[in-house]
């Protein structure tokens, strides 16, 4: 359906129905059919057809409905698929609300309201929503919406399905999102059906949580208008859905698009009922074609994260009332499974992209966007059915960087540690838990305590906003808790599972025992700064924030790198001012993403069960769902971890150091046990550049080289070099190199892929000329040099007293530095001393060192630290 508004405005719009190209013949398909609709003419009042709509109308049909117009009319010739329909208009809102003498009790009822009385607030709404629903439709109005309805048939046949959604005029403004606000119905077939739910949809207006909303933002109540959106459903109800936002939820990193996605309608993951798959698609590679001897274009999914996807929402038989939908458990198998192809999700990240680039334009600055999509289960095809912009990075100062930090052993914290879940925001907050199971029991959430639930919906927002933090059972990070706690600006930690169970425990416990001593009651922690995992601890866990203004920052010539473990805080740290990462370490990814030993997966996904016990291979089975193999899983999620934190950086280097487990961490892991020996002192044993030649760990060495050359060469992320640790001879070089080269991963003349080796043994530096005719150089690793120089076993307790600053220490990183300087290769240094001690930085300046990787919350003091050096050497800033 397709229109031209006439030049009066779009008080009356004159409809034109065209086909559309490219459509399929089906009444269950949201595209319309070849055959072409009989030419009719019809003058609107409050209709406007998608096709006739652009952003210019928000004030006429509201951001939701505008936005689809947008996208209907312009983004189809770029392949972006939008189901078709019709909008009514503001005009309409009014008059339904004139006709029916609605007006001026509306605003009566509202001026006398206090939204801050969470009953009273209720009883409002209540009342004002049962006298739309009640109300007449204006016999106008009910002909035109019917009539629009009768064109849709034209497209899609007799009585199509439609979605029937709200847009309100002050809604899916960059600033104000109004998410979830209003009502919206699905499965609505038939005229009379769709009249009634469209009286719903007005109603919805006056929803407890949209009422709140609007005197939070300052909106006038009657300068609101609403619009109803009528749209083609598209059969995900046998297909699948979600959501898409064009920036990282958590970190506001521009280059990604992450995707949300599960089983069924899509208001499960909206309402936070099912955990979803989730992936990141880094932007600025996604179709970009692969250089001169490698054919096609790189795949840059950066993430793949298998969600539980307990239940799907589907078609119920009852299509009659607002009940057309209904929830059901999702097999077994099919949760143990993406619901999206890698092509699926290439494919809808590219709408995410063309969708992004089209906003940004009108907008003329960067719009980073919240995309609703479908995939239908008949056609198999993807749809776009809603867009936004994002509302809450897109509108901060991205030169202010906040950081928090708790304060203290995060082993003493695990002893506190009451559960986990996925965080969302990096903030900390403390206060009294408070478990509310029921919306009816909100109004019992004093100021400042932590909100314990289930689920929350959009009616619980008006108590949300007086929370100290959020935790929930269920949800993903694009969950109502979750977008409503990044709006708020409080943590919030999703998905936990038991939360509330425990949390309920631990408040009987500590009043059943007195362990407050006091008459308040015990607090605890809700920790979102220690990545994607967040955690609630026992107690008041100590914090410090650190408010930072990038632009006040220098740079000094020593490149300034980071030292980064955890993919999940690479996209924050990336904020930070910085040269690359000079130590990307994959210990973290191989304990925390993979958790099992690299030879079980290998003899596992041989079917080779040998040794293994039941225990075991059920862990195993447990943590590969998804996976076509065992060995597949290690790869990919190797892979993923590893190209996480080369997106962040990109096109800036991130030097990956290949595995450094020692033989009893590589025993920790689930089946390690078996593949590892039992030394009497791992720290000086079976570790390092010795295993990837050895017999009994080539297989396991192929992974990792497998893992880096898929980030550099199917994802695209060439700025990914290789490290290699505990090089004990030059010999060693030759063999690890001859590995890496059988497994595609060769050392290039050219610098695209540079090798480097950690001098971190006291050979490395006395025999630094002939370690450097077999690599690009030497970053220099400060802890072990140290423990091996001196005798010094660092995880000693006894010997505290011994430290890089030592004068044998530093001879052997000067002639370390004076060698590599001389042969014209880098040197940089990713040891710990540089993070401690401020005078071994400035030492370090003087002798020319090129690169300095430090901790994270080391960069920004050391980093004036080697200003101040670099003036006194006479450096110039860059």
């Amino acid at each position: 359906m397709s229109g031209k508004a006439t030049p009066g405005g779009r008080g009356d719009v004159k409809i034109d129905v065209k086909k559309q190209k490219g459509e399929i013949n089906t009444s269950d398909s949201p595209i319309s059919s070849d055959a072409e609709p009989s030419p009719r003419d019809r003058v609107y009042k409050y209709i406007i057809p998608f096709g006739a709509l652009r952003m210019e109308d928000v004030p006429v049909v509201g951001g939701k409905n505008a936005s689809l117009g947008e996208m209907y009319s312009q983004l189809s010739t770029m392949g972006v698929r939008v189901p078709n329909g019709f909008a009514t208009t503001a005009n309409a809102y009014r008059h339904y609300l004139k006709f029916n003498g609605l007006t001026d009790r509306i605003t009566t009822t509202l001026d006398q309201l206090d939204t801050k009385d969470t009953q009273a607030l209720a009883k409002a709404g209540a009342s004002i929503r049962a006298w739309i629903v009640d109300a007449e439709m204006p016999p106008d109005l009910r002909d035109e919406i019917i009539y629009a309805y009768k064109e849709m048939e034209a497209q899609y046949g007799p009585s199509p399905d439609v979605a029937v959604r709200s847009s309100a005029t002050a809604e899916d403004l960059p600033d104000a999102s109004f998410a979830g606000q209003q009502e919206t119905y699905l499965n609505v077939h038939g005229a009379d059906n769709l009249i009634r739910m469209c009286k719903r949809v007005l109603a919805s207006l006056f929803t407890n949580r949209a009422i709140s909303y609007r005197v939070d933002k300052g909106f006038q109540h009657m300068q609101v208008a609403l619009s109803i959106g009528v749209q083609k459903m598209v059969r995900s109800d046998i297909g699948t859905s979600g959501v898409m936002f064009t920036l990282d939820t958590e970190s506001g990193f521009r280059d990604v698009i992450m995707i949300a996605a599960a089983y069924g309608l899509g208001e499960n993951i909206v309402q936070g009922s099912v955990n979803p798959d989730e992936y990141l698609v880094y932007k600025p590679l996604l179709g970009s074609e692969r250089p001169h001897g490698q054919s096609g274009i790189y795949e840059p999914i950066i993430r793949h994260h298998l969600g539980q996807k307990a239940i799907k929402m589907i078609y119920s038989k009852d299509a009659i009332t607002a009940n057309a939908t209904t929830n059901v458990n999702v097999k077994k198998g099919d949760q143990e499974k993406f619901c999206l192809s890698d092509h699926e999700i290439l494919r809808l990240a590219e709408y995410g992209l063309a969708i992004e680039k089209h906003y940004s334009e009108k907008a003329g600055c960067d719009r980073p966007m919240d995309i609703e999509w479908a995939k239908d289960g008949i056609d198999g095809e993807l749809y776009v059915v809603q867009a936004r912009p994002e509302t809450v990075h897109s509108t901060k100062n991205a030169a202010i960087h906040e950081v928090y930090h708790l304060i203290g052993s995060s082993e003493e914290r695990k002893k506190s540690l009451l559960c986990t879940g996925r965080s969302i925001g990096s903030k900390v907050g403390v206060g009294a838990p408070r478990v509310v199971l029921e919306a009816a029991h909100m109004h019992e959430l004093k100021p400042g305590e932590i909100l314990v639930t289930d689920i929350t919906d959009p009616d619980w927002e008006p108590i949300m906003k007086i929370a100290g933090g959020i935790v929930t059972n269920r949800g993903g990070r694009v969950c109502h808790a979750a977008i409503i706690a990044r709006e708020l600006g409080i943590p919030a930690v999703v998905g936990t599972g038991n939360a509330t169970e425990v949390l309920a425990a631990h408040v009987n416990n500590a009043d059943a025992s007195g362990m407050t001593g006091t008459s308040e009651p015990r607090k605890v922690t809700v920790s979102c700064c220690e990545g994607d995992v967040g955690a609630i601890y026992d107690g008041e866990v100590p914090c410090e924030k650190e408010v930072i203004d990038l632009t006040t920052i220098g740079r000094p010539h020593t490149k300034m790198m980071l030292i980064v473990g955890n993919p999940e805080q690479a996209f924050t740290f990336a904020a930070l001012p910085n040269d690359g990462v000079g130590l990307a370490r994959v210990e973290f990814i191989i304990s925390n993403h993979i958790g099992v030993h690299p030879q079980a997966c290998i003899e596992y996904a041989k079917g080779n069960f040998m040794g293994m016990s039941r225990k075991t291979r059920t862990e195993i089975q447990h943590r590969t769902a998804g996976y076509s193999s065992a060995r597949e899983f290690y790869v990919q999620k190797l892979a993923e971890g590893i190209s996480m934190i080369a997106a962040a950086f990109y096109p800036k280097p991130v030097i990956v150091r290949m595995s450094d487990f020692k033989s009893n961490e590589y025993a920790h892991l689930v089946g390690g046990e078996a593949y590892e020996p039992k030394e009497e002192n791992p720290m000086l044993g079976f570790r390092g550049a010795c295993r990837y030649y050895s017999p009994s760990f080539q297989a396991s060495f192929q992974l990792e080289c497998e893992a880096v050359l898929q980030v550099r060469e199917r994802m695209g992320l060439t700025n990914v070099q290789v490290m290699l640790p505990f090089v004990r001879t030059v010999k060693e070089v030759e063999l690890c190199t001859a590995e890496m080269n059988k497994h595609g991963l060769s050392r290039s003349e050219d610098g695209t892929l540079n090798v480097y080796i950690m001098c971190e043994i006291p050979a490395n530096a006395l025999l630094a000329d002939e370690f450097l005719q077999h690599c690009d150089g030497f970053s220099i690793g400060s802890n072990d040099l140290l423990q091996l120089t001196l005798g010094v076993d660092r995880d000693s307790g006894l010997l505290a007293d011994y430290d890089e600053r030592n004068p044998a220490v530093l001879e052997l990183i000067r002639m370390a530095i004076t060698a590599a300087n001389k042969q014209g290769k880098y040197v940089g240094i990713c040891g710990q001393a540089p993070s401690d001690f401020p005078e071994i930085t400035r030492w370090l300046v003087q002798q020319g060192i090129k690169s300095i990787a430090l901790q994270p919350d080391s960069v920004l003091p050391m980093s004036k630290i080697v200003l101040a050096a670099e003036r006194q050497e006479g450096k110039h800033q860059q």
